[in-house]
């Protein structure tokens, strides 16, 4: 009779048993390692998802709510500036909306201001690099005043291509100011400011008039946008203190140069 082996294929079935039952317990115990913080991070991006997408389409609600209000109170204060010429006119809507670009069709008495407004809202991620979050719309609005009535005002939200020369014309003002208020009172002439605002000869501005009243100097130039797809005549005014002073520049658009 030969040896028994039954006794040790018992025990290595058993030894086979208790190895995959291991193997098992530590497959479990992995998943659940892993999977809690993988779920954990599924549900932040989509929890932050959620938040960001309402904290968003809020920034875009406010954005549009303070277009109207602000299209409302400036046709309020057309109708009581007591304002009649054009150019007075384009001076109360800027005031109120500081709109890059105001234009006047006279056959229709209608004053349009494109501009971009922007909000910001907090971007809220897992890891770092979260933080403020600019949006964007354009808006066109339209200020009508018929005979007898009052002045209404019309919001259109256009597309972003629309306000993007306006955009760029604020920037051009808004450096345009810098300059001429740094320039010494006797470099005011009309080749100066040129020489000063375009010194590369990129042709985004072109100095129309300069003209000196008293204490004070007037500057007419038309901004232009890249490839001067539009233009804007803005009116600059500076002091001219005593001496060679300088002094701060308004700025403010005009129908015409």
């Amino acid at each position: 009779m030969g040896p028994d082996t039954t006794g040790g294929a018992v025990v290595t079935g058993r030894a086979n048993r208790l190895v995959t039952t291991g193997c098992l317990t530590i497959l479990i115990a992995l998943i659940i390692v892993l999977g809690v913080p993988v779920s954990w991070l599924w549900y932040r991006h989509w929890h932050d998802g959620h938040v960001n997408s309402e904290r968003r389409d809020r920034a875009f609600a406010s954005i549009r709510e303070q277009a109207r209000a602000t299209a409302d109170e400036t046709a309020r204060a057309l109708g009581t500036s007591g304002a009649t010429g054009t150019d007075a006119l384009i001076g109360v809507i800027w005031r109120h909306t500081e709109a890059p670009v105001i234009t006047y069709e006279a056959s229709r008495r209608e004053f349009t201001a494109t501009a971009a407004r922007s909000a910001r809202y907090d971007h809220a991620v897992v890891f770092p690099g979260g933080g403020p979050v600019e949006v964007t719309l354009c808006f066109v609005v339209t200020y009508t005043h018929r005979t007898g009535q009052a002045w209404t005002s019309r919001v259109s939200e256009r597309d972003d291509e629309v306000c993007r020369p306006g955009t760029d014309i604020g920037g051009l003002v808004r450096l345009a100011q810098t300059r001429i208020s740094g320039m010494y009172a006797q470099d005011l002439t009309r080749a100066g400011v040129q020489k000063a605002l375009d010194p590369t000869g990129r042709h985004t501005y072109e100095v129309k008039s300069v003209v000196r009243e008293g204490d004070s100097t007037t500057v007419s130039v038309v901004v232009s946008s890249s490839g001067a797809a539009v233009g804007q005549c803005y009116r600059f005014t500076r002091p001219v203190p005593g001496g060679a002073g300088r002094g701060p520049a308004t700025a403010v658009p005009t129908s015409a140069c």
